[in-house]
């Protein structure tokens, strides 16, 4: 492993974390926040940006990364990310313990949305400091896209070693180009989550009628897919059904493929619709959300509307793996709550801000299952397994069919340790899975209305690898306890 070049870049990450603080800092300033608010993020945005320019001078040179260097980076990257990004909290006293602090950067930085906030001295999210709060928000937006695929998109001299980082950074069993440019691609798709973003913002602002910090950090949660909110009752604090009806539009968007967005962009809208897992994608969150809606009138809600909305809201974030939440899903019934639980497991499409498993995972490995019973049905036919009119290749197949048996190994094991740090068996295997799957919200213990904060400081630990193992889609960070990985 190219040690220095691997550093070089961790370095660079670590600086743009330590110019963000910064920012936050003098935002901090302009809200009247506590002076030990701003004077926390004015130091660790000094201790980060030090620490990374003494890292970037002592590894400066040529960089030269090979496939094994690029998924290095994008580990060490976050986990330097999640750790530097804890100081604010630690610093301000908003999170007291440096585990719950990082445990809260890295659910910011995966999109995760799990949190321990409020807590401690502070009862409600209302009470904490404004620039923390946006800090906050803040770690989601660089996490949605990702942090090294915006290094990708403005240090060009990368070369071929973007790909590498696209590669292991980038969600999903395949990873769009939009030019042969990888450089260019990046670029392209950090601009489709500008623009959306700037719109999102200005919609909450002038149509839903948010102010606009609150209208940025909620905008930065939904387009990253992450959940954190300025409210103690996330969405829902607002009873707003206008606002409800935007967060919905664009969870649904960010857990698109984000190249679909660029090509709708560019004049060619209905690549969404021929595209297979876009379809599999609506027909499903739209099978769910009508499900929800039928199975909470009547028996939970009895306005029908309010149900349609209750329902179609928690779908679509439950799905994208956005975490907001406008109701308390866990009074809801069994049937429900069990749908939103496998629900999950599926996550967003490839190539989207979204966690999980991905759509086209469960796609391919449901049209896997009709050729295995076709096929025992008729030994002698040739059947192949088609995506969008074209065979998936076999290799693609067993890559999928391994990642299944990984992801559910580890969620089998994380569910195992946990059972000793949290009260009963569904808080234990929906802690797993909200954080594995980077949703935010489980259910009892940590349900709609509940936090982490009340998991062991052991159980956050583990937790927290749950995220960063479910944002880097398990192998990248895998293989780094190989130890023919560190082998020259």
């Amino acid at each position: 492993m190219n040690k220095r070049a691997v550093f070089h870049l961790v370095a660079m990450v670590t600086l743009v974390i330590g110019v963000a603080m910064g920012l936050c800092s003098a935002l901090s300033f302009y809200w009247r926040d506590p002076v030990r608010a701003q004077n926390s993020l004015l130091l660790s945005s000094a201790i980060t940006s030090v620490f990374a320019l003494a890292l970037l001078f002592k590894t400066r040179g040529d960089i030269n990364l090979s496939r094994r260097d690029g998924f290095a980076v994008v580990t060490l990257g976050w986990i330097f990310a999640a750790v530097f990004g804890a100081l604010p909290y630690i610093i301000s006293g908003v999170i007291s313990h440096p585990v719950s602090a990082i445990f809260e950067t890295m659910s910011g930085f995966t999109t995760t949305g799990a949190s321990v906030l409020p807590g401690g001295n502070f009862q409600t999210l209302e009470c904490i400091p404004r620039g923390i709060l946006f800090w906050r928000a803040l770690t989601h937006w660089f996490g949605g896209m990702g942090v090294l695929v915006l290094c990708v998109a403005i240090l060009p001299f990368l070369g071929v070693g973007g790909m590498q980082l696209y590669r292991a950074e980038m969600p999903g069993p395949s990873k769009d180009r939009l030019t042969p440019r990888i450089t260019t691609t990046a670029k392209l798709l950090w601009g489709v989550y500008a623009l959306l973003t700037l719109v999102e913002i200005l919609l909450l602002k002038f149509v839903g009628g948010m102010n606009w910090f609150d209208s940025f950090c909620h905008t930065f949660a939904t387009m990253a897919t992450g959940g954190f909110s300025t409210r103690t009752a996330s969405v829902g604090a607002y009873n707003s059904g206008i606002v409800d009806c935007i967060i919905i539009f664009f969870m649904f968007a960010a857990g698109v493929n984000f190249s679909l967005h660029y090509y709708a962009l560019t004049g060619k809208p209905g690549r969404y619709w021929k595209d297979p897992e876009f379809r599999f994608y609506l027909i499903f969150l739209l099978i769910c959300g009508l499900f929800l809606t039928f199975s909470i009138w009547g028996t939970v809600y009895e306005d029908f509307l309010f149900s349609l909305r209750a329902a179609f809201f928690q779908a679509t974030s439950i799905l994208t793996t956005t975490g907001f939440v406008t109701a308390d899903f866990d009074i809801w019934p069994q049937a429900s709550r069990l749908l939103l639980v496998l629900m999950m497991f599926v996550g967003g499409c490839a190539g989207s801000t979204g966690g999980g498993i991905k759509v086209v995972r469960i796609f391919i490995m449901w049209k896997k299952m009709v050729k295995e019973v076709r096929q025992f049905m008729r030994p002698q036919a040739v059947i192949q397994v088609k995506l969008g009119g074209k065979p998936v290749e076999q290799e693609i197949i067993s890559h999928i069919s391994a990642f299944f048996v990984i992801f559910l190994v580890v969620f089998a094991l994380a569910s195992f340790l946990m059972t000793f740090y949290t009260p009963d068996l569904e808080t234990a295997t929906t802690s797993v899975i909200a954080t594995l799957g980077n949703i935010g919200p489980g259910l009892s213990a940590v349900g709609a209305t509940q936090n982490f904060a009340a998991i062991p400081l052991p159980g956050q630990i583990i937790l927290t690898l749950c995220m960063l193992l479910g944002r880097l889609e398990l192998y990248t960070v895998l293989i780094l306890f190989l130890p023919s990985f560190w082998k020259k």
